[in-house]
């Protein structure tokens, strides 16, 4: 296995400086095992262990020493996020004892906190290198699995459209041996899926549902759906040009379902995985659909367009209903669904909407323990009166600003059985600005737990 950027095989270098890792609780228990001189030189540099905090260690001859690095939760990824920006580009050897369980948390958050998109240009500098023994395996699929959700978030939909991601899809099929169909433009309607059609018909790239399925047909089955609307203008509801600004980040969901269906495969999980992506550009143009028409969709329910820029849970659900008619054990979906989830919990909580209470407590539960927070949301199913309408079965909006990240889950709920376990998480897939290992752009947001939930699905 290659490693990724940000470390160096600890076989092959022989200069690397030790790196400790300190909390405010362990910094003068950690001061006590060192020369008197490096205290003088941490109280000289104000090193208190706080967090996101380091400094270099000077040696005798003016060089370095070493290094130490604050944090405050040892097992948090995020907390050592910092460290490879922060330390000179250089080779690092970890000289502090930790848990295996921190261990793989430093090593998954200075991945992280290496990530810089560079397809279109050069970083101004290279990260830290921290030396381990590969393999490592499981963590560093992990961060594989991150950092597929931030390039493909972060690629503009100029080279990230349904085509593109279809590529994708077909690569990492051949790579594990799994099994891809791809149903695009007019057959999606001859193959019953035209609802998928209504929102991407107006772009010169063809809509299409990408289905990729993997796995031993005894093991558990677990279908994935993404959200894949690969440009978001709002259709003939035109969004306005802030609100239109980052919307190639509006295949988030995709992202989130590619990336996890990846890991899955990679880890070889005991699973049988169903990844669907309806992946389609909301665009305008002379067949764009428009409000006030109803379409068709795969269930038989017929819907009227209330707002066009509420496309990406009409393309979900033709892909949740084809997805339940497969009738795996858990269908999970991750979408970009709504800003006013955003509004609710801010862009560092995925809000969580479940019809099963076993399935959201694990998932909460791993994402606590991952570090990978979520925060479970109401289905409250007495809300679909704001989506009532007087020609059709149902609307995909309504003119009430009310519960906008509820009424959306209770939309997707309308088109999954009720025996159907299910979970849906409406997803930023941001970051606003830069942050110790959240750099700006695209970012993975439960994914990490929703693999640990897919593990014990498993029962591994």
């Amino acid at each position: 296995m290659s490693l990724p950027s940000g470390f160096v095989s600890a076989a092959s270098v022989a200069d690397a400086l030790p790196l400790h890792v300190v909390t405010r609780d362990t910094l003068a228990a950690w001061r006590a095992t060192q020369a008197p001189a490096v205290g003088a030189w941490l109280d000289a540099q104000g090193f208190e262990g706080a967090s996101f905090s380091a400094v270099t260690l000077p040696a005798a001859d003016g060089g370095i020493a070493g290094a130490v690095i604050g944090v405050t939760d040892v097992l948090d990824p995020f907390a050592y996020g910092h460290a490879p920006f922060a330390l000179p580009a250089r080779a690092w050897s970890l000289a502090t004892a930790l848990s295996p369980e921190a261990h793989a948390a430093l090593q998954l958050g200075w991945g992280l906190g290496s990530y810089r998109f560079d397809r279109y240009r050069t970083p101004l500098r290279v990260p830290a290198q921290l030396a381990i023994e590969p393999p490592q395996g499981d963590v560093l699929d992990q961060l594989i699995a991150c950092v597929r959700v931030r390039d493909l978030v972060n690629t503009p939909t100029e080279h990230m459209g349904p085509d593109q991601l279809e590529q994708v899809a077909c690569e990492i099929a051949e790579r594990f041996g799994a099994h891809i169909e791809v149903v695009s433009g007019e057959d999606l309607l001859t193959h019953n899926f035209p609802a998928i059609h209504a929102v991407g018909r107006a772009s010169h790239r063809a809509p299409r549902l990408i289905a990729l399925r993997w796995g031993d047909e005894s093991h558990p089955h677990v279908a994935i759906v993404g959200k894949g609307v690969c440009f978001d203008t709002g259709g003939l509801d035109l969004k306005p040009a802030d609100g239109m600004r980052n919307m190639k980040k509006d295949m988030g969901g995709a992202a989130h379902a590619i990336a996890l269906a990846e890991l899955v495969m990679a880890r070889k999980l005991p699973l049988r995985i169903t990844l669907l992506v309806p992946a389609v550009e909301n665009a305008i143009g002379p067949n764009a659909f428009r409000p006030g028409e109803v379409i068709a969709t795969r269930q038989g329910l017929s819907v009227e367009i209330d707002n066009t820029d509420a496309e990406g849970r009409v393309i979900l659900c033709d892909a949740l209903t084809y997805a339940a008619e497969r009738k795996p054990g858990l269908l999970l979906d991750f979408a970009t669904l709504t800003g006013a989830a955003r509004i609710a919990l801010g862009p560092d909580l995925p809000a969580l909407y479940s019809n099963d209470e076993a399935v959201a407590q694990q998932w909460i539960e791993a994402g606590v323990a991952q570090r990978d927070p979520l925060w479970r949301m109401p289905l409250w199913r007495p809300y679909l009166r704001y989506l009532a309408s007087n020609v059709a079965d149902i609307a995909n909006g309504g003119p009430s600003k009310m519960a906008g990240s509820i009424t959306a889950a209770v939309y997707l709920d309308r088109f999954v059985p009720p025996t159907q376990k299910w979970a849906h998480l409406d997803v930023y897939s941001w970051n606003d600005a830069d942050r110790p290992g959240r750099p700006a752009g695209g970012e993975a947001q439960g994914l990490r737990g929703a693999y640990a939930l897919l593990k014990r699905h498993a029962g591994v």
